[in-house]
């Protein structure tokens, strides 16, 4: 049984279905402090997922699903990701992100768990050096966030040499998309990401968005981002997972397209997916903003076999189609957490 800390999230439930999907049984940890308990009961329906509610921070919690479980490894999600918020409160971050993390690890090597997973992400590298980003970009996060999601990293790197427990460390760059067959999608309260933001535009009454710089050195003016399909990304957890059970030793993947796409491209394929014109304000930079982000992939594909294959008009019109679901209240009538 494989451990999905954070499975009730955007994508952790993903990650759920694609291993139910490759026959694996999934126990999902969720405090359902941003997951949700609707997303759990519709993945029981594609395959054998147990729950059970806890919370990181509280040690005698995930103890006790190692005790009443067969763990075989972990694949960690859980934490909280909103940049802004871990500048205002890093304190929050650091507790949660790090020291749920030390509890999580302490709990596997009491029992025995020596492979694990990790939710990492492109923010440990900070501002870039050079375009794309390898994994041998230094890692100088500028927010708590990242910076706790490097801690971890190293922490895994001292838990190895000592315990031998083995990690993959996924860096992910922009996630963008929904399930294909409609099952599971983005769901935060509230929204802060682009792409499910414009697309809930169309059914609010035309909110104008605000973009943020039309003057960096790109190729219109607006800021490049690599966004990676929420399935492809899915598959590379099965792919890290897989790799360490046929004996992989620890190690770090950029998860991207190798390619960006401007502002100026998202909003021109969010109006062409939703047949839409949908109001822009230009607004002055942002300060922090990179123009751009980009990840060389290159390693995963060589070491993982993992090669991304959805467009990014496709994640749109996935993640259209699943912000149809959620407009129509089947989920969220008397959502509750």
């Amino acid at each position: 049984m494989i451990l999905v800390t954070g499975g009730a999230g955007y994508i952790g439930s993903h990650c759920v279905l694609a291993l139910l999907e490759h026959g694996y049984d999934v126990l999902i940890f969720d405090n359902l402090s941003t997951g949700h308990i609707e997303t759990v009961e519709r993945l029981k329906k594609y395959g054998k997922v147990d729950f059970q509610k806890g919370d990181l921070t509280n040690i005698s919690d995930i103890n006790s699903v190692f005790r009443n479980y067969s763990i075989d490894a972990v694949i960690h999600f859980a934490a909280f990701s909103q940049v802004a918020e871990s500048v205002k409160n890093p304190q929050k971050y650091y507790m949660n992100n790090v020291g749920g993390t030390m509890n999580l690890l302490s709990a596997m090597l009491e029992f025995g768990v020596k492979k694990i997973v990790f939710s990492s992400t492109a923010a440990t590298y900070g501002e870039p050096v050079y375009i794309p980003i390898d994994e041998k970009h230094p890692q100088n996060p500028i927010n708590p966030y990242g910076q706790s999601k490097l801690m971890i990293e190293k922490i895994m790197d001292d838990y190895d040499k000592a315990y031998n427990l083995r990690s993959v460390r996924l860096r992910y760059f922009n996630v963008a998309g929904a399930d294909s067959q409609g099952r599971v999608g983005e769901w935060h309260e509230p929204e802060t990401h682009l792409i499910p933001n414009i697309l809930k535009s169309t059914f609010s009454g035309g909110q104008t968005f605000k973009m943020f710089g039309t003057d960096y050195d790109t190729k219109d003016g607006t800021c490049v981002r690599d966004y990676i399909n929420i399935e492809d990304l899915a598959k590379a957890h099965i792919l890290a997972l897989e790799y360490l059970n046929n004996g992989g030793e620890t190690n770090f993947f950029n998860l991207g397209t190798n390619e960006g796409n401007t502002v100026k491209e998202v909003f021109a394929s969010c109006e062409k997916v939703t047949n839409k014109n949908i109001p822009v304000d230009v607004c002055p930079r942002r300060e922090g903003d990179p123009a751009s982000l980009v990840a060389d992939n290159t390693k995963a594909k060589h070491v993982l076999q993992w090669l991304p294959e959805k467009s990014l008009e496709y994640s749109i019109d996935k993640a259209f189609e699943w912000e149809k679901i959620l407009n129509s209240s089947i989920l969220t009538t008397n959502s509750s957490k």
